[in-house]
Parts: structure tokens; C-alpha cells; sequence
């Protein structure tokens, strides 16, 4: 008697790399403190190496809720190609 092998769908597919971009560019962004280490230009008064980082405050907001709906639809997905319920 001869096994089908299970073919299974790829580990990194392009919705996975952006996901994975979405949750490392900020990281990067404050890593790389000598891209904002000045103080011009100001903003309301503010320096611009605290309103840069409070930018990037709600960016990672914007780009981690990215990542996570885009992580559930590709698990939706996979879900539906094995032909089970995602979990």
C-alpha cells in the first residue's frame, strides 16, 4: 500500500516576511539612536528626539495590530487548506 505524502503549505511565505517587517522595523527605528539624536526640528516646542520616539509610540501600535490581523488571516487559511476550524 503506498502513503500520499501530506503536502504542507511553506513556512515563510510573503504575508509572513511582512509580518515579521512589521514587528522588527521598530526595533530597528530605535536602535538606530544616531538617525535621531538632535534636537531640530522641533515640533510644538518639543525636541525632536522625544517626539520621534513618541511617533514611533503609536507606528509600532499600527504596525504590530497589522502584523496580528495579518497573522490570523494567514492562519485562517492554513486552517482552511487542512480543512479544519482555526484555533
Amino acid at each position: 500500500m503506498s502513503e500520499v505524502p501530506e503536502v504542507r503549505p511553506p513556512v515563510v511565505t510573503p504575508v509572513r516576511v511582512v509580518i515579521a517587517v512589521c514587528l522588527i522595523a521598530p526595533f530597528v527605528a530605535m536602535l538606530w539612536v544616531g538617525s535621531y539624536a538632535k534636537t531640530d526640528p522641533a515640533f510644538i516646542g518639543i525636541p525632536f528626539f522625544y517626539w520621534y520616539q513618541m511617533l514611533w509610540v503609536l507606528i509600532s501600535t499600527a504596525l504590530t495590530m497589522t502584523a496580528y490581523k495579518l497573522w490570523q488571516r494567514d492562519q485562517r487559511a492554513r486552517a482552511s487548506q487542512k480543512g479544519g476550524a482555526p484555533k
